[in-house]
């Protein structure tokens, strides 16, 4: 059995890979010339647009593995079967359960990888291209769009609410143009705080740069000209510490887009939404989706797997090659369809992302099942 192993994980693994190439090299030309453009405008060259779609390359790889995973799979099965391999290897004790066990192995290693890729790999270089971009266009402050975000905190007054404004996260990690509005418990706004400039640590302590700090003492009782005098007291502060739930590792989820969030971080920030009693539904989907998508290699293996048991007279490959390509844009489209609809209808989010693969894994195995069966 380990030759036989051996023998289907180098052909299906070579396929595989092969595939996944001529995707990148396919994504890379593309955005080769989407960076080449838009370098030039701020006179940059070649070699800085290549450099920047090199390093979007993670993110594509795992966008496209599953879908790689399958047609390089169904390319390297129907080959076998053609050349009537397979069949050699089923009448030497190949049965339908044991190659279903092979190829879930290898399933989990593609898992793994993609998980790997999507959760470290593709991240990290996602933010390093926004590094490398603002650097190239001479401003550090270019970055991500701003976000809205809520915190809550009990002090001895009674409860605070705060809702903060970020108008833009510089690819640096600093804030930029910064407002902190306060609310008492009865939803009265008790003061305003403006920065230009803002880091924050882990811990959720703001450093705010050139403040201003405006605050609203009340209503006057008495002697109203007098009292309008003191009515708002504006402050001016080359620095303030503002203590918060609010983290780096918050923010950070915030201004970032959430398809290029890890797994992790959409959970945080999912986390965050439901303790500020803000909508999570979007979030709480991409995290289902993202949780799930690696174990999209096993759905597409199982619905390549039936193609090694049609005769090589019932089609040739590439017309295999071609109904795999339709299957693996299938899945995408109802990948992406099943998330909108399940935001429009405000169904539970994991069902959501876990129907479009449970639904081809059972077209799967029953397609395996009547081949196995009746074939």
């Amino acid at each position: 059995m380990r030759t036989v192993r051996r023998l289907l994980y180098r052909d299906i693994i070579g396929s595989v890979f092969f595939v996944a190439l001529s995707f990148l090299s396919l994504f890379y030309f593309i955005d080769f010339v989407d960076e080449l453009d838009r370098i030039n405008r701020i006179g940059g060259g070649a070699a800085r647009a290549a450099l920047l779609a090199l390093m979007e390359l993670p993110q594509h790889f795992y966008e496209l593995f599953p879908i790689a995973v399958l047609i390089g799979s169904i390319f390297s099965l129907a080959r076998m079967a053609q050349s009537s391999e397979f069949t050699i290897l089923r009448t030497g004790g190949l049965g339908p359960t044991r190659a279903l066990s092979l190829l879930a192995s290898l399933a989990l290693g593609f898992a793994l990888l993609t998980f790997v890729v999507g959760d470290f790999a593709a991240p990290y270089f996602e933010r390093q291209t926004e590094i490398v971009r603002a650097t190239f266009a001479g401003n550090l402050a270019q970055g991500r769009n701003g976000a809205w975000l809520k915190d809550r905190q009990m002090t001895a007054a009674g409860e605070r609410n705060y809702s903060v404004n970020i108008r833009q996260a510089s690819a640096s990690g600093e804030l930029q143009d910064v407002r902190i509005f306060e609310f008492n418990d009865l939803g009265g706004l008790v003061s305003r705080i403006q920065a230009s400039r803002a880091r924050v640590d882990a811990n959720g302590l703001w450093r705010l740069s050139e403040v201003v700090q405006t605050e609203w003492l009340g209503m006057p009782t008495d002697r109203p000209g007098a009292a309008a005098q003191e009515l708002v007291r504006e402050t001016h502060l080359a620095e303030l510490n503002w203590a918060s739930s609010l983290n780096a590792g918050v923010i950070a989820a915030a201004v970032l887009p959430a398809g290029s969030m890890s797994t992790f971080e959409l959970f945080r920030y999912t986390q965050h939404l439901s303790a500020q009693e803000q909508s999570a539904q979007a979030h709480n989907i991409q995290f289902w989706r993202k949780a799930f998508y690696p174990f999209a290699c096993f759905v597409m293996l199982a619905l390549a797997l039936p193609f090694a048991y049609l005769h090589g007279r019932s089609g040739g490959i590439s017309l295999k090659v071609f109904g795999g390509i339709m299957l693996g844009i299938s899945f995408v489209l109802l990948n992406n369809l099943a998330g909108h609809v399940g935001l429009l209808k405000n169904w539970t989010p994991w069902i959501v992302a876990a129907s479009p693969s449970l639904a081809y894994l059972a077209l799967s195995l029953a397609a395996f099942g009547w081949l196995v069966r009746y074939r």
